[in-house]
């Protein structure tokens, strides 16, 4: 009989309450709880990339839009079923990110945050002139979706919207999870520690980088598509420069290249722009700007890695004292 670790349970539970939490005691934060979601999983596409292969980016966004773009279009053409409206966002997502991948993967480090930053600005320059299909700067209206499975009709307060996009994070993340644990995420954070070792040994790095990179473009393409079929609107800053600065900031906060990173990175972040900007609104980057400040000085591997260094030099101390205990105990 194999035994589970205690860990996974309460990560199972956390994840079957926290549905019941937001819904029995933050009722009118639902709007707010699905828009976090979006961004968790937004967030947890850049880690594939960043935190698991190395491949930086400063355009994610563009896969997002992408995804958001498609999601609009379907439904704005009358097919208005949600589900098919993910798939459709899946597919085109990543049939551009394997178009992009090529160029992406063929080069490293400054060249490729020119490269992912280059294909952010044409696509958002492109969609900024095509009025016509996109809106142009007053976006992409006549979004109508319909109710899932026909029975669970988008309502005012962002309860089905936040069940949604909650469901479908969890499946995403639960991928995810099964991806980085298996031998292709173990190779991918080999290439991201040792990209000539990996080489020497016959690891296929381009083939497994565009693999890696298509994946994470179909992950932000459904989070675009799920903010297009909660809000039944496409602004033209889901290509922004500025929407792919917040998510890397989501996943510096929460650290990459684990689980929860940008998970928790997208929360800090919602709730700390949300919080500020109530106080402020038009001062509310001056304190989130000192947040970042703080955790790249004090927390360079995220507020998980700054807890789990913690944790670490704890655990350490605590082996230390228990063998100069057992050292005073031997020679007494």
């Amino acid at each position: 009989m194999i035994r589970r670790p205690f860990s996974l349970y309460v990560e199972i539970a956390a994840w079957l309450l926290m549905p019941g939490v937001v819904l029995a005691f933050f009722p009118t934060y639902c709007v707010l709880a699905s828009q976090i979601a979006i961004a968790g999983l937004f967030a947890l596409s850049l880690d594939l990339l960043i935190g698991y292969a190395g491949i930086v980016s400063l355009g994610h966004a563009a896969f997002f839009g992408v995804g958001a773009y498609a999601a609009g279009l379907l439904a704005q053409q009358g097919w208005s079923e949600p589900l098919s409206g993910l798939l459709l966002a899946a597919v085109v997502s990543g049939v551009v990110g394997y178009a992009c991948s090529f160029m992406v993967v063929r080069v490293q480090h400054l060249a490729q945050l020119m490269i992912t930053l280059g294909i952010s600005l044409l696509l958002y320059e492109g969609a900024s002139k095509l009025r016509v299909i996109t809106g142009g700067d007053d976006g992409m209206q006549g979004v109508v979706v319909a109710p899932i499975f026909g029975l669970f009709n988008f309502d005012l307060f962002g309860r089905v919207a936040f069940l949604y996009s909650f469901v479908v994070l969890l499946l995403c993340f639960l991928f995810v999870s099964r991806v980085v644990a298996s031998p292709f995420g173990l190779a991918l954070q080999g290439l991201r520690e040792n990209p000539r070792r990996m080489a020497a040994i016959g690891t296929a790095a381009p083939r497994r980088l565009r693999k890696a990179y298509v994946m994470a473009a179909i992950l932000a393409g459904i989070a675009g598509a799920l903010l297009t079929q909660t809000t039944q609107f496409v602004a033209l800053e889901v290509l922004s420069f500025k929407h792919s600065a917040e998510v890397l900031i989501m996943l510096v906060l929460g650290g990459s290249g684990r689980r929860y990173g940008g998970l928790l990175g997208a929360l800090l972040f919602s709730l700390a722009r949300d919080w500020l900007s109530d106080l402020n609104a038009e001062f509310w980057q001056f304190g989130l700007g000192a947040v970042m400040v703080i955790v790249v000085l004090f927390a360079p591997g995220g507020l998980i890695g700054g807890v789990a260094r913690i944790l670490s030099a704890w655990r350490h101390r605590g082996e230390a004292a228990g063998k100069d205990d057992s050292r005073k105990e031997a020679r007494a």
